[in-house]
């Protein structure tokens, strides 16, 4: 046998090596500009994670997915009510969304407590009832608005419906679809809500979609032209100029949506009613926009950082929960749309701790207090103009953990047509 010259022995390594320098290059363009297969691997790496985490979740055994560490800093292991309501709350109810600790009964539930800190009523959350598409235990009740009847709208994070049940968690009607995060009424009989990368108006009674917004289409490709650069923050420039701008994985994540009801109009002269307040998070974006054609009338990207739960408030100003994420602070702030200046109405601190890294809800009262809903601390709280705090409650599940509340809302005392609900009168 010949002997082979060294150009033939080292022919065999170089190409070996070359794929290896290759295949290093390709990955590491890849993963930056998220070509095949960069996608399909942190798919599956996230997926292992999450089921790594949450097998228990996943076999009905533990509600892994809903269960957080007890917000505000060393707190007793029997967990509850600590305080007592006054003033607003005291002359009303107190809804609060999340899990229910009875399994057997209903996965999630909407409690009902009293001005005296009494649960008095709660709506059971039959999600297989609305959805045979996915598990109860793998969605997560969110949005939350209620009516005069006693019935309640309700939509899931990870889920397929958007439903309105009845006082005794009946349904009434139901819808399919991607709905999420928020849901509010008009005043005008429609509700507003978020449907996949858009806002969706429905009809309150029936269900019926109404009228569509899609972020891109209609917000981000508004035909003024105008507006997108402050939707292409999240974008890829293609090489070659005359594709298509492509938009990076969740680059809005909308989580709000709030029309402006006609009795609050005449505090936002900017402003007609109908316009929408919206919050897309991943662009730390609070902006207010014409319902039919998408144009901004206003809009500000931060202070706030990763927000949810913009409100109207009657004095004209817009209040927004800002997670804060990563400070381990949450604050609430205040801002005039048409003015530069930023209040900041209350913020955790180490004598009140107070932080939820994602999701969230605030709501001002009417004496001046804050309602706060600690999503990922599994608390509602309420604090007074000073901060101080008022009272408290820890939706608590084990001696170790909370259960995610994903709203609190206050209601007055003559808010129910017939009095506290209950499964009696239905």
């Amino acid at each position: 046998m010949a002997k082979k010259s060294i150009g033939e022995r080292l022919g065999p390594v170089l190409f070996v090596a070359s794929l290896g320098v290759i295949t290093l290059v390709y990955g590491t363009v890849a993963t930056t500009r998220g070509w095949f297969p960069a996608p399909q691997i942190q798919l599956a790496q996230r997926t292992l994670m999450d089921i790594s985490h949450n097998w228990k979740n996943d076999l009905a055994l533990e509600p892994t997915r809903h269960l957080v560490k007890p917000g505000g800093g060393d707190v007793a292991t029997d967990r509850g009510l600590e305080g007592k309501p006054s003033g607003t709350t005291k002359e009303g109810y107190v809804l609060v969304a999340g899990l229910n600790e009875d399994q057997d009964e209903a996965f999630h539930s909407v409690r009902l407590y009293d001005g005296e800190g009494n649960e008095v009523h709660r709506w059971p959350v039959h999600y297989d009832l609305l959805d045979d598409e996915h598990k109860p235990q793998n969605v997560m009740l969110h949005g939350m608005e209620v009516f005069e009847d006693g019935s309640l709208v309700l939509t899931f994070d990870a889920g397929n419906a958007i439903a309105r049940i009845d006082a005794c968690g009946k349904p009434m009607w139901t819808r399919k679809g991607s709905f999420h995060h928020s849901i509010s009424r008009d005043g005008e009989g429609q509700l507003v809500t978020l449907l996949e990368e858009g806002i969706a108006w429905l009809d309150e009674d029936t269900g019926e979609i109404t009228h569509q917004l899609d972020i891109v289409e209609d917000l981000a490709e508004y035909p003024g032209g105008d507006q997108r650069a402050t939707f292409d923050i999240r974008t890829r420039t293609p090489d070659n100029t005359e594709q298509e701008v492509r938009y990076l994985m969740d680059p809005f994540h909308p989580n709000d949506a709030e029309p402006l009801r006609a009795e609050m109009a005449d505090a936002f002269p900017m402003f007609d009613a109908g316009d929408v307040l919206i919050s897309l998070r991943e662009l730390n974006l609070v902006a207010v926009i014409d319902p039919q054609s998408g144009r901004m009338k206003w809009h500000r990207h931060g202070p706030w950082f990763k927000q949810h739960d913009p409100d109207f408030e009657p004095d004209g100003t817009i209040s927004v929960f800002d997670n804060a994420t990563g400070s381990g602070a949450t604050r609430i702030l205040s801002i005039r749309p048409g003015e530069d200046n930023v209040e900041t109405l209350f913020s955790g601190s180490e004598e009140q701790p107070f932080y939820s890294w994602r999701r969230g809800k605030h709501q001002l009262l009417d004496d001046g207090n804050i309602l706060l809903t600690e999503a990922e601390g599994g608390r509602v709280m309420e604090v007074d103009s000073n901060g101080e705090l008022v009272w408290q409650r820890h939706m608590a599940w084990d001696a170790e953990s909370n259960l995610i509340i994903t709203e609190a809302r206050f209601v007055p005392g003559d808010f129910f047509t017939n009095g506290v609900p209950s499964c009696s009168s239905n």
